[in-house]
């Protein structure tokens, strides 16, 4: 809920930080509405302990965040760079296609739809860049400016209604996996199918070298709020972004370097000393030769009386829930494995700074969370060490993925992913909320073979009837019953 009020605010303009302690805000004149003001006061405490918690992270003394000249190249962030290669590589691959479909039931105003769209290409540069390399071979980033955009529209209404679902499924595949052009392409693709005049399907996919999960609530609210404004005669709504991505990949790159960056690997580089190659979790199916990403999904569910309980518990131990979870999750996985060195990866959103806050771009960084069962600790030591571990993760967590990779130099091998092969993810930074006028809205179900970036990714989420556990698997290692048992 906090990182979701903080978003929000970013989104309106709104500039939530700490001054001496008590929160402060910066806020254009209107930006901070009555409900919106009530929302922040009574979250007051918990923003506060969100935005302290922050400055603890960044133990670091980070230099400045500044717009830089656009006549210069451009550099891509060390996350960037490790997809683009991946893509040289790949010739080009679906794995990183960031889709969304979504059913609009009542009147829809296309023009409305059509400039949201539109100015949110325009606003955010990160969605108008192309990747391609340099006289030395490293890549650059080359920002288009917008000559024209338009949503595909494509008109099923005349067709019976098994031939709509049909061509639904078939449209719904195909964008999925339609390949970006890094070197020629916008990073967004947007498509309109009308299938009554009061039903349409929404299809948008990004890119994950411009894009993250905390990008998709970004522009699910301000796609909101455009149409919204749109459809009620208004102008454009959002403030102007004063830092792009590109801003910052050129701050990464210029500042994480030197001793700044070599005392954050030392650490990593001592904390992951002589990690396991792989996980010992026995398999369904020998392991493929070259790592696939076929997958499926299992979902489970933890009571609310349940989660309640967890939480009282970190909470007696000045810990999260997500350092709870970890611990129970490196339970569960070294009695399944039969090991004491256990190795997940987890997701930070990486947005210390408040400029980048509102920013579609590739921002999320990947943490290598490391636990010992070898002295056979009882739930609270374990709980104990997953805190004191990760807190001192997040101090570190400006160092990106790939740099560890690079200075770790471990055994490679393409049958598998570097340094770990099991995620865990806390989705705890609230869904973007999509409202828009006159419209119903629902996610359009999608059928056929899935996607698993990880042998194993265990996404866990806060809902009103308690944790929503969504297991997703390699199906070329694991049966779904394998799984499900887990």
């Amino acid at each position: 809920m906090v990182s979701k009020i903080i978003l929000q605010a970013a989104t309106k303009g709104i500039h939530l930080y700490l001054k001496d302690g008590n929160l402060a805000y910066k806020a254009p004149e209107g930006a901070l509405t009555k409900e919106f003001k009530e929302l922040i006061i009574e979250n007051k405490a918990q923003i506060i302990a969100h935005l302290q918690l922050q400055e603890q992270e960044s133990t670091f003394e980070q230099a400045q965040l500044k717009p830089v000249l656009r006549n210069e190249s451009l550099p891509l962030s060390f996350a960037q760079r490790r997809l683009w290669l991946l893509d040289q590589i790949d010739g080009g691959s679906a794995h990183y296609n960031m889709p969304a479909a979504l059913k609009l039931t009542g009147t829809l105003n296309e023009d409305a739809l059509q400039q949201a769209i539109v100015d949110i290409l325009v606003r955010h540069e990160s969605l108008r860049t192309c990747f391609v390399a340099g006289d030395d071979g490293e890549p650059l980033q080359l920002i288009r400016n917008l000559d024209s955009f338009e949503v595909q529209l494509t008109d099923l209404s005349a067709l019976s209604s098994q031939a709509q679902q049909t061509r639904i499924a078939e449209a719904v595949s195909t964008e999925e996996e339609k390949l970006f052009d890094l070197a020629r392409d916008l990073m967004l693709r947007a498509q309109l199918l009308k299938v009554s005049a009061k039903e349409h399907i929404l299809l948008i996919t990004m890119h994950h070298i411009a894009s993250d999960g905390w990008s998709q609530e970004i522009l699910v609210n301000e796609f909101s709020r455009l149409y919204t404004a749109y459809v009620q005669g208004q102008s454009n709504p959002l403030p102007p972004l004063a830092i792009q991505y590109g801003d910052y990949a050129h701050w990464q790159r210029n500042y994480l370097q030197g001793a700044v960056l070599n005392e954050q690997l030392t650490y990593w580089e001592k904390q992951l000393a002589d990690l396991p190659v792989l996980h010992s979790l026995p398999l369904d199916h020998l392991r493929p030769a070259v790592q696939s990403f076929a997958g499926n999904h299992h979902i489970s569910r933890i009571d609310q009386a349940t989660h309640q309980r967890l939480m009282a518990l970190c909470q007696t131990q000045g810990a999260t829930l997500f350092m709870g979870l970890h611990a129970a999750f490196s339970v569960l996985l070294a009695r399944y494995s039969n090991e004491q060195d256990i190795v997940v990866g987890t997701p930070v959103a990486n947005r210390e700074q408040a400029e980048v806050a509102g920013v579609i771009g590739f921002f999320v960084n990947t943490l290598v969370l490391r636990s010992d069962l070898s002295a056979k600790p009882d739930f609270l030591e374990l709980l104990k060490q997953s805190k004191t571990m990760l807190l001192d993760a997040y101090a570190r967590q400006q160092v990106p993925f790939e740099q560890i990779v690079e200075r770790l130099q471990p055994e490679r091998s393409l049958s598998h992913s570097p340094l770990f092969q099991v995620m865990l993810a806390l989705q705890n930074n609230g869904a973007g909320r999509l409202s828009l006028p006159g419209l119903e809205l629902s996610e359009v179900q999608r059928h056929g073979p899935g996607i698993a970036q990880f042998d194993l990714t265990l996404n866990i989420s806060e809902e009103v009837e308690g944790l929503v556990l969504a297991w997703e698997f390699n199906t070329d290692l694991f049966k779904a019953q394998t799984i499900e048992r887990m």
